[in-house]
């Protein structure tokens, strides 16, 4: 085989599916946690953590931005939803785009994906600290000082909260799958509950005043919103990286991945509306744990923003355990495919990953613990919008090169679908910082020399040859 077309060699669906059948993890997972899986991976990132960074850029179009947001999400969603039940196996869009645009392309998607879940991790996790301080100081008086609450570069030396709650995380997923899907439930029915109940405090202060100037920036400020406010739509996919763990994937995968979807948008929208007719845009930028200020600065007492600031807590935390899940579960299929050492795939008498859930919380950990928020944020979606669009280039190949595969779900509309997720996806991509491409452009070099220095020799696909 010619060195180009060992690059883009494809791992055909049905080995995908092969394998994923015969995997050591545990097929225990119906349809609701399923949803609660990608539910509480998503909701809480962007409303409780990423709304202060939007929505003085945007103004009250913010909630523009959401929408636009949601948009590109959706038409993904779907292109995820065909691929989920197509080839339900827990490497999400790392194994689809391996079995439609071939290996190197796999690659470079695996390592984005890495990025995006490692690094949103972390970014949840220093917004934890800001809703625990929160917490703290309404119920006991005390506040954490920023030395030991805020990394190198916002005041601090180190984000021990951030740390402890990646690690707490990690402990869980430890314990077994059937235990973390459990605790994803509860906690993503508390965050529910939680901005339900900042909605109906918030509309008891909605001034329309507060809605204009509308769009003070233009489209140009809710272009830039919607990059920022992107992130919190990653997490909707974590239900594909839980294919072999699902007891019924090919058809809960689409489900679940659709439903999220509508839950989490329309949540966002509706709060993000409510907070900005409460108190205005310019108000949501001053603090971290925007909405609890909000609350505070509605109600004129300190116990509705305590009960928001602990259910933050609560419900961030969950965001942590179920994006740290799916990351491990990445790390299983890029380790069976040979791609990256064995030992990652290696499960327990627990069915877990032990050695790769440890390496990925200390990594993550120490990474919330000393890079500021913003940062995070920004690097975490590009490497998020890059996945998304070869996902969306993958389900239109694998329609036209496969197409007698059965499918659970068909993706409407095709190729128009697709085609629009993947422009939304680099109409978004160009929001983002110069920074933020310079921080990818170095990320996706090291994933190169990675592979081209181990991934390339070890590959799986070589053993026929051998």
């Amino acid at each position: 085989m010619s060195f180009a077309r060992s690059l883009l060699r494809v791992k055909p669906a049905e080995q995908l599916s092969s394998e994923g059948s015969h995997s050591e993890l545990n097929r225990t997972l119906g349809l609701v946690p399923l949803v609660a899986l990608s539910v509480g991976a998503t909701l809480g990132t962007g409303i409780f953590v990423v709304l202060a960074e939007a929505a003085p850029a945007a103004g009250p179009a913010v909630v523009v931005s959401f929408v636009l947001a949601g948009l590109a999400a959706l038409c993904s969603a779907l292109s995820y939803a065909e691929l989920a039940g197509s080839v339900p196996v827990s490497g999400s869009a790392y194994s689809y785009t391996y079995a439609t645009l071939g290996e190197i392309i796999a690659w470079i998607c695996g390592w984005c994906l890495l990025l995006e879940y490692g690094v949103s991790v972390a970014a949840v996790a220093v917004g934890w600290g800001g809703y625990l301080n929160e917490f703290l100081q309404g119920t006991i008086g005390v506040t954490i000082p920023d030395a030991l609450a805020a990394p190198p570069g916002e005041g601090g030396v180190v984000n021990v909260p951030a740390a402890i709650v990646v690690l707490l995380a990690t402990a869980v997923l430890l314990l077994g799958v059937r235990e973390s899907a459990w605790a994803t439930t509860v906690t993503t029915v508390l965050k529910i509950a939680v901005l339900v109940f900042f909605v109906a405090v918030a509309f008891t202060a909605f001034n329309s005043g507060n809605l204009t100037p509308f769009a003070p920036a233009g489209v140009a400020g809710i272009s830039v919103g919607a990059s920022a406010v992107f992130f919190s739509f990653i997490g909707f996919d974590a239900a594909s990286t839980a294919g072999e763990e699902a007891r019924n994937p090919k058809r809960d995968l689409p489900r679940a991945i659709i439903l999220s979807l509508v839950i989490v948008t329309a949540i966002y929208v509706l709060v993000a509306f409510a907070a900005v007719g409460a108190v205005g845009a310019g108000a949501l930028g001053e603090s971290d744990a925007s909405l609890a200020t909000a609350l505070r600065m509605v109600t004129g007492q300190g116990w509705p923003a305590v009960v928001l600031a602990l259910g933050a807590v609560i419900a961030i935390a969950s965001v942590v355990l179920t994006v740290l899940y799916g990351q491990t579960r990445i790390l299983v299929s890029m380790s069976r495919d040979g791609l990256v050492p064995p030992v990652l795939a290696r499960v327990n008498r627990r069915a877990v990953p032990a050695r790769n859930t440890l390496l990925v919380g200390v990594l993550v950990a120490v990474l919330a613990a000393v890079v500021p928020l913003n940062q995070l944020a920004e690097a975490t979606s590009i490497g998020t919008l890059v996945a998304f669009g070869l996902v969306n280039i993958g389900v239109v190949v694998l329609r036209r090169t496969r197409p007698e595969l059965p499918r659970s779900f068909r993706t409407p509309l095709m190729p128009f679908v697709p085609l629009l997720g993947l422009a939304l996806c680099a109409y978004l991509i160009t929001g983002l910082d110069a920074v933020t491409w310079l921080t990818f452009a170095i990320w996706t070099l090291l994933g190169l020399a990675v592979y081209f220095g181990y991934g390339r020799r070890k590959s799986r696909l070589n053993a026929p040859a051998e």
